[in-house]
């Protein structure tokens, strides 16, 4: 599978592409093609910081090695269903992704970085969304994506994340936005902060585990999303 074609842009041009996609990915933040281009134009001092901490871990040095590619050859739903007991990570991504009918191609490949590395820690960062989404528990409602964005951000540093946690919540309902601001971006930036190094973990190996003693191995805590809002 190639997850990189790299286009060349000027400064202007990579000043051009990431303040229009930020304008327009505000508007439509469904448009995963604009989030994409938003999150590589701006995202490189972050993507070296990330590339460093996948170095320093085992796990994550064989994952760089190997290229992992999550998609529907590699990581199948309806497969993880059948195979996968309940109460298990991989049952809960397999439910999660089904249930909407999501695929695991469904991410855009990297085309504004130029390093292979860097590309590859992009492409992971978004192959690995879903999977956070599973183990924080948060729905891919606008309301959980921003709760989410808040938690990569803490947890990333990518500037993509914070733009569009801080100015994609007036598609909000008012009493979405309190509890946003009250007790979901508090939980976010702490578990973000705390947690161990998301990026460097292969999922892939890990779907027979149980969900939650895996949260507690990544030292993570589930978001804490009132039920009216699920």
């Amino acid at each position: 599978m190639s997850y990189h074609q790299y286009q060349p842009l000027s400064q202007l041009g990579r000043a051009s592409v990431a303040i229009g996609s930020a304008l327009l990915a505000v508007r439509n933040p469904a448009r995963g093609d604009l989030v994409a281009a938003l999150g590589e134009t701006t995202g490189s001092a972050a993507l070296q910081r990330l590339l460093r901490r996948m170095e320093a871990s085992a796990e994550g040095s064989l994952l760089l090695k190997e290229r992992a590619i999550i998609s529907s050859e590699t990581v199948s739903p309806k497969r993880l269903k059948r195979e996968c007991p309940e109460g298990t990570f991989g049952a809960a991504y397999a439910d999660f992704m089904l249930k909407r009918n999501f695929s695991p191609d469904d991410r855009s490949i990297v085309r504004f970085v130029e390093s292979e590395d860097l590309a590859y820690v992009m492409l992971r960062y978004r192959q690995v969304h879903d999977f956070w989404h599973v183990l924080v528990d948060l729905p891919p409602s606008i309301l959980g994506e921003l709760a989410l964005k808040w938690f990569e951000w803490a947890h990333t540093g990518l500037p993509s994340t914070l733009l569009s946690a801080s100015f994609a919540s007036f598609r909000l309902s008012t009493p979405q936005q309190l509890h946003l601001a009250n007790d979901l971006t508090p939980w976010a930036l702490d578990a973000g902060a705390k947690c161990a190094n998301l990026l460097s973990v292969h999922y892939e190996t890990l779907f027979g585990k149980d969900l939650d003693e895996l949260r507690g191995d990544l030292k993570l805590t589930k978001a804490p999303l009132s039920e009216e809002f699920r």
